[in-house]
């Protein structure tokens, strides 16, 4: 069986990713489950993290959200047995790849798929569900009533983030890069039928630089501000320091702060964000909150297993019952995920990529 990895020679050099030949897979032990994975969705790879947590080495295992079926279960295993299908997140220290046939993967990494449920949908959509639950309902509390800004709404986090304000009786408003995003957003509609309303109250068109965000949800909110905000990253500095386009793009940190409302949240994807005294007396004076979004610290401690477990779930119902629709690009074949990782790993794909079998 061979299986996906990728090798970093020296820091700042750009990732390969190659196929290894994998040797049999060890006897299953008491609490591993034996999956044959049917898709396995792509993911951008943190090395940085990797590295800070002490987990960097030669090879790194590629694909980590699966679905896919029981073949065989260890003697404690007492959630599946086989032939079940399954679904879940291999764990940052796990020395499976997910693009390999047959893995194996601890009980409590794992729950089951709905048969509703595709193997693509199911394998694409684990990852940003537990991504915006983290930010919804644990740094956050949406509720009905509630204004929700995502930014970047047209991205596959964003996609769900949006779904899972609406559902949860939110008020959203989202930005836009493109004309293409845009039109994309203002489609969007809940799943019932009758419902015309769309599930974005109003799109930002933030792709020609010249709507100020902050002004638009002044606007849309009377004034009040809104009550959570997600971002896709900030513009820390001025605008003759940001040299990608993509960063010209992205609000300034001062934005943020002027649109959030009393008692408001700020969740962040920026790991380096800095404020200034001013900027966090600003904070102080509406009582407000910034949370940094790291999905990842679910399987950092085995603490908060039954809650993420519960999540897990919980995502596969709201997939089932067409809460979620992800925003996926077309199924790719296993010769091609080199490929595809490369682009994924450069941020240079919209929609979420899933590699099936």
């Amino acid at each position: 069986m061979k299986a996906l990895y990728c090798q970093q020679n020296l820091p700042g050099e750009e990732m390969t990713f190659v196929f290894q030949e994998r040797e049999n897979l060890p006897p299953t032990r008491d609490n591993d489950v034996k999956v044959q994975v049917r898709a396995c969705a792509l993911s951008w790879i943190d090395t940085k993290l990797l590295s800070e947590i002490k987990l960097e080495k030669e090879l790194l295992p590629v694909g980590r959200e699966i679905s896919g079926v029981v073949l065989e279960v260890g003697r404690k295993v007492t959630f599946f047995q086989p032939d079940d299908e399954v679904v879940g997140i291999l764990p940052l220290d796990s020395e499976e790849s997910g693009l390999c046939e047959v893995i194996l993967v601890h009980e409590h990494y794992l729950v089951r798929k709905p048969e509703k449920v595709c193997w693509v949908e199911a394998a694409g959509t684990v990852r940003d569900g537990v991504r915006a639950y983290t930010a919804l309902h644990y740094l956050s509390q949406v509720s009905p009533g509630k204004t929700v800004l995502v930014m970047d709404g047209a991205s596959p986090f964003g996609t769900i983030a949006i779904q899972l304000a609406q559902h949860r009786g939110a008020k959203v408003i989202s930005t836009a890069y493109s004309l293409e995003d845009k039109q994309y957003l203002e489609r969007l509609r809940p799943p019932v039928e009758g419902i015309r309303q769309p599930l974005v109250a109003r799109v930002v068109d933030v792709s020609n630089g010249k709507i100020d965000v902050a002004e638009s949800c002044l606007e849309e909110t009377g004034g009040l501000g809104v009550d959570i905000v997600l971002d896709a990253g900030v513009k820390l500095y001025s605008a003759e320091d940001e040299s990608t386009s993509k960063s010209q793009l992205l609000p300034h940190k001062h934005d943020i702060i002027t649109l959030l409302g009393v008692g408001g949240h700020w969740i962040t994807t920026e790991k380096n964000l800095q404020l200034d005294p001013p900027d966090s007396h600003s904070l102080f004076l509406k009582g407000a909150t910034v949370s940094f979004l790291n999905d990842e610290i679910w399987n950092l401690s085995n603490i908060q297993q039954g809650k993420y477990l519960s999540i897990l779930e919980d995502i596969m119902e709201k997939l089932s019952s067409s809460i979620f629709r992800p925003q996926l690009d077309e199924p790719i074949p296993l010769y091609e995920a080199k490929v595809s990782m490369e682009i994924v790993q450069k941020n240079q794909a919209r929609k979420r990529q899933v590699i099936q079998f």
